[in-house]
């Protein structure tokens, strides 16, 4: 599985409809589940970014194809990443030499 990091924002229509915000994250963890992906980890945060997702996908166009689910319905805008684990990282620095 690889793994996601998104960076999100309420839209102006998801923070007037902020009460169904814990509605609207239920259901796109069982999307997501659906495509065959899984949360790791949801955040709140405060300053530039409201919420942090970490999740993880069994490829990159199931990660786009729940990223286009998203930001679809209006509620958010989100910056997506592709991270690296540990080991990944180890190796691909190994490969510079």
């Amino acid at each position: 599985m690889t793994t996601y990091v998104a960076l999100g924002r309420w839209t102006e229509q998801g923070a007037r409809a902020i009460t169904d915000s814990p509605r609207r994250l239920d259901a796109a963890r069982r999307q997501l589940e659906e495509m065959g992906g899984r949360f790791i980890g949801f955040y709140m945060t405060m300053g530039e970014h409201d919420f942090l997702l970490i999740y993880e996908t069994p490829d990159d166009a199931i990660a786009a194809r729940f990223t286009l689910m998203l930001v679809a319905q209006g509620a958010v805008a989100t910056r997506t990443m592709k991270a690296f684990p540990e080991q990944a990282y180890r190796e691909i620095i190994a490969s510079l030499a």
